[in-house]
């Protein structure tokens, strides 16, 4: 179940587009559904004001982090205020294991809308990927008051009772 769109970006309560997992059977974690049914719109000199958003989007579908959080960089210098952007950068530094930059890019998400529960999923993800299960089940479980029923947060929570019970980091 997809619970919700912030400009176009499908968000399930990393994989909240932004940015983290994509839920792919290669992994099953949560972060950002990073969707590509985002309208473009070209501008007058035929540039994609969105340009930027929708390559990172793409290549993080594609599994090119790097890249990915290349395009999604651009974009919040682009575009300060852009949330969908935010978080497939955070997302991006999460798969890169940049941590620390992850944390800045979901503060700024969270200084844009708040702690949304697809932000809070995704941030309990990542704290799940660094091997923080204590801050990762705080996280994810203030992301499930929110939003009871979301599978994806569920999916994270199973996900840390599984690293708890196998002993390690999710990967």
């Amino acid at each position: 179940m997809r619970i919700g769109r912030l400009s176009g970006l499908v968000v399930c309560v990393t994989c909240l587009a932004l940015a983290g997992c994509e839920t792919t059977s290669e992994h099953t974690g949560s972060i950002a559904g990073l969707s590509n049914d985002t309208p473009s719109s070209t501008g007058l000199m035929g540039e994609d004001p969105k340009g930027d958003l929708e390559l990172g989007k793409r290549h993080y579908r594609e599994n090119s982090f790097g890249l990915a959080e290349q395009h999604f960089r651009r974009a919040v210098e682009k575009g300060p205020n852009d949330l969908e952007a935010w978080v497939g950068l955070a997302a991006s530094y999460d798969k890169l294991k940049r941590f620390d930059l992850a944390d800045r890019a979901y503060a700024q998400a969270i200084r844009l809308a708040g702690p949304t529960p697809e932000i809070l999923n995704n941030q309990g993800y990542s704290y799940l990927l660094r091997g923080d299960r204590h801050r990762a089940r705080k996280t994810l479980l203030a992301a499930q008051a929110k939003d009871p029923g979301n599978p994806y947060i569920q999916n994270n929570l199973n996900l840390l009772d599984q690293s708890l019970r196998e002993g390690a980091a999710v990967r």
